[in-house]
């Protein structure tokens, strides 16, 4: 085993790999970049060594900074994690020229399967089923609309380098097949360097189920099924294992294709072989394809871990030692089910844009396995995924893993920024979710009821009220009168743009009661807690900030009566930039006519594209930002012109 290794990453997937190569008696070496100064896998790691400014391209994927670091601090080995180097085939190859081990798959693994099309003719070699497409060289435009003809409509277009859903469009006709492949091309440029497409026919009712496999560099096991078919924008969101309704005999197909697309190539490491099944009819051994291999360990491995009672980092790390797999295909066991969520700082009301913000609370339920690189105090910044935390839940069915990961769900506790937190919740106690009736369109179907804003209950409002007036403390004995009268006081919060009125009495030591709007609501001190209409009262604040956890509960602003109206409130003719990002495109010039949803400008952020478009019919009066700019959150990039066009 190594005694010391270096973790070239960062967030939950290093504290992540730092936990187990602490049980194992291995030192770990953290990297950081100025933005993770103080990131909590610093904090846990037996070393750390800086690597350069925030953006990614100057220091996480700066493969001569890592191995300088690990040669620095005697590392024998590096563990990619997922993401940034993980699937870089040079820099595996510049790591093994130190003198240094990568713990994953070799080189040339990597290259077999990192282009899509010629992965796809590999495993049609290898006997494993592939979705009826076009994945040859020809790249022409002409080659591309005949092929497209040939599979029928709809398909979908995919970037050959491509992965998160980048490069990928869904065409449903011939008409809009000229600009979806320019689009899908100029988009896998801009991700992969690389505009190469392939297409495929497109599955009506697609469910996502991939295959957990490990090797040896020659022979491989699978560790049964996962089911990511609930995802938005081909990003995933729940993950769960094994998947629903699957058969034996579909279970020991697929299985069996995974195994010997990772034997086809001389696998070594944790993999996942990703099909795509036709659920039309339900699941069919004969009707599941390949559509790609991840040669990394992959963001849900902890669904697995959880079903098998393995941990996939340990063997990780004892294969990449020169140990042989620790089990053999028929020693590993299936035990009941798993279910995991990705909890994300974004605004899913706005649209699921990106958040950030300064955690000022963070408290997980003890009932779920928590997954994070962030604790109270730690600033979500515009650099890096805004992920806080996956959290898993295991039970003996899939109805106890989804109750007990919605109940955790409930107890969870974050303040400082939005997050998807209300949306989990909905989505997992939704009835198609439920009852398993799984695509991988549940969530656009459903997208409205799913995505739309929560109004905070009354009593919520009411509990913000109390924690703002700094009576949520344990009662003072003495406190609750002045001048022989109940002590009373008014306050103004805000929830969102709207704001309202309060009016706190304390009665008594251990009683209050709130009114908001004619209604009143009492709260008492019993049990040690402040205990309303909702139940015990959970909330949090932070300077003039109150998040409300309790059920209906939300995010509060204390409003200063002397500073109420002072300021104006945002200008309709202006389109900002909704968080800090690079202005990819513009599409306006001064004196141009728009219409509303017209699309004006691109923005990437966190490494995702996101349309501006035009609020209502106008002119454009100004063009204040041009293509290539960093802009801050809340930047003019263009200005309408007055009134009606």
């Amino acid at each position: 085993m190594f005694r010391r290794i270096l973790i070239a990453n960062r967030g939950e997937i290093a504290c992540r790999i730092i936990r187990t190569a602490r049980r194992l008696g291995v030192e770990t070496v953290a990297v950081f970049s100025e933005a993770d100064a103080d990131a909590l896998h610093v904090e846990m790691a037996d070393i750390a060594l800086p690597i350069g400014p925030p953006a990614p391209a100057e220091s996480y994927l700066r493969g001569d900074a890592l191995i300088a670091a690990a040669q620095k601090a005697g590392a024998e080995a590096i563990h990619p994690g997922y993401g940034f180097l993980s699937e870089n085939p040079d820099f595996v190859e510049a790591v093994e020229r130190a003198g240094l081990t990568f713990i994953g798959p070799s080189a040339r693994a990597i290259r077999a399967m990192g282009l899509k099309d010629a992965a796809k003719a590999l495993m049609e070699e290898a006997g494993v089923p592939v979705v009826p497409g076009w994945h040859g060289a020809d790249q022409g435009a002409a080659r591309l609309a005949a092929a497209a003809e040939a599979i029928g409509w709809p398909l979908m277009i995919k970037a050959v380098a491509g992965g998160g859903g980048k490069g990928m469009r869904l065409v449903e006709r011939a008409a809009d097949f000229p600009e979806a492949l320019a689009s899908a091309r100029a988009e896998a440029a801009a991700a992969f360097g690389n505009d190469a497409v392939l297409l495929e026919r497109y599955i009506a009712r697609p469910r996502h189920i991939e295959v957990q496999i490990f090797g040896d560099g020659q022979r491989a096991v699978h560790l049964f099924e996962r089911d990511c078919s609930v995802q938005r924008r081909h990003q995933k969101v729940l993950e769960e294992a094994p998947a629903p309704g699957m058969s034996a005999e579909m279970r020991a197909a697929m299985g069996a294709a995974a195994v010997r697309a990772a034997e086809a190539i001389g696998y070594k490491g944790a993999g996942t072989v990703e099909f795509i099944a036709d659920a039309s009819e339900g699941l069919r051994p004969d009707r599941f394809w390949f559509m790609e291999m991840n040669t990394r360990l992959q963001v849900e491995h902890p669904v697995t871990e959880a079903v098998c009672g393995i941990d996939l980092v340990e063997w990780q790390l004892l294969v990449a030692a020169g140990e042989g797999l620790p089990l053999t295909q028929n020693k590993i066991r299936l035990s009941g089910h798993a279910v995991e969520a990705r909890l994300y700082a974004e605004d899913v009301p706005a649209g699921f844009l990106p958040a950030t913000g300064r955690i000022t609370h963070l408290r997980f339920a003890d009932t779920l396995r928590a997954d994070t690189g962030v604790r109270a105090s730690d600033a979500i910044t515009p650099w890096y995924d805004p992920m806080i935390a996956k959290l898993i839940a295991h039970g003996p069915t899939r109805e106890i893993a989804l109750s007990k990961l919605s109940a955790g769900l409930a107890r969870t506790e974050i303040a400082g920024t939005v997050t998807n937190l209300t949306f989990l919740r909905r989505l997992l106690e939704h009835g198609d979710f439920a009852a398993a009736r799984l695509d991988t369109h549940l969530i656009e179907r459903h997208k409205a009821a799913l995505t739309a804003p929560e109004a905070a209950l009354v009593a919520a409002r009411a509990a913000a009220a109390l924690v703002a007036a700094g009576l949520e403390r344990a009662p003072d004995p003495l406190a609750g009168f002045t001048l022989w009268q109940p002590l009373a006081q008014r306050l103004r919060l805000a929830a969102g743009v709207e704001e309202f009125k309060a009016l706190i009495t304390q009665h008594a030591p251990d009683a209050i009661t709130v009114e908001i709007d004619g209604q009143v609501f009492r709260f008492r001190h019993a049990a040690g807690a402040w205990r309303g209409p909702e139940g015990a009262l959970r909330a949090h604040r932070a300077g003039d900030a109150v998040t409300v956890f309790s059920p209906g509960g939300g995010a509060f602003r204390i409003v200063d009566p002397l500073a109420a109206g002072a300021g104006a409130g945002p200008a309709g003719n202006v389109i900002e930039a909704p968080m800090p990002g690079l202005l990819r495109a513009l599409f306006a010039t001064p004196g141009q006519e728009v219409k509303a949803g017209d699309r004006l400008a691109v923005l990437e952020a966190m490494k995702m594209e996101h349309v501006l478009r035009a609020g209502r019919d106008g002119r454009i009066a100004e063009v204040l930002a041009e293509p290539g700019a960093q802009v801050e959150a809340g930047a003019a990039l263009i200005r309408l012109e007055e009134g009606a066009p």
